[in-house]
């Protein structure tokens, strides 16, 4: 897979920050503004989670916008999801988890994407079909860094982006790993910061977040 900062075609989505962050977009009035501060932090890669009825809608504004964004969209478990996706501005796919069918829409889309995987046969099965780069969710409940460490001597071709559990606490072992070329969080998004639309403070810690390494 391959993507962008800024044109898809030129790196890898795991090489443009070290950090992703990860988008739930409650309040479509948000979304340009928490994507500015995110950039200005730091962090132009950003996965919008299609788990709200704005979602679409929020990566189709962040696409039109926010030009110094490479948005994404997260939670990408359908055909019809990918076509959404990708038709509002989405220049990235993530999945939480993978079939067949819906390898081949997202292979189909043009866009680079990231099958989740959580198990060693997962990515064999990805390496199989020619795609080495991924997400490994849920990252800390499935076997955190010390998992991914282990994976790295019998298939370093395979590189990852783990997610779902990650603090900045945590986030610099998964970063110290060759196969890691980021992580996805969350945190750099408080809800409290969000609701008071503290963008300051949250391009403040995109800073915090886009120094890990």
């Amino acid at each position: 897979m391959t993507s962008s900062a800024p044109s898809p075609a030129s790196a890898s989505v795991l090489d443009l920050a070290p950090v992703v962050p990860v988008v739930v977009v409650e309040d479509l009035d948000d979304a340009v503004p928490m994507a500015r501060a995110l950039v200005a932090g730091g962090l132009p890669a950003i996965e919008v989670t299609l788990r709200t009825p704005v979602a679409l809608d929020a990566i189709r504004a962040i696409a039109a916008e926010v030009p110094d964004a490479v948005v994404g969209a997260g939670t990408v478990i359908s055909a019809r999801n990918v076509a959404d996706s990708v038709a509002a501005g989405a220049r990235f796919l993530v999945s939480p988890g993978w079939t067949d069918s819906l390898l081949t829409a997202m292979r189909g889309a043009g866009v680079p994407f990231l099958p989740g995987v959580s198990t060693t046969s997962e990515v064999v099965a990805l390496l199989e079909r020619g795609v080495s780069e991924m997400k490994f969710f849920p990252a800390e409940a499935a076997g955190g860094a010390a998992y991914l460490k282990s994976l790295g001597s019998p298939l370093p071709q395979a590189r990852f982006c783990p997610t779902g559990g990650i603090t900045p606490a945590s986030a610099p072992s998964y970063l110290a790993l060759k196969n890691v070329g980021c992580v996805g969080g969350s945190w750099m998004l408080p809800a409290d910061a969000v609701a008071a639309k503290d963008w300051a403070r949250v391009e403040s810690l995109a800073r915090e977040a886009a120094s890990l390494r």
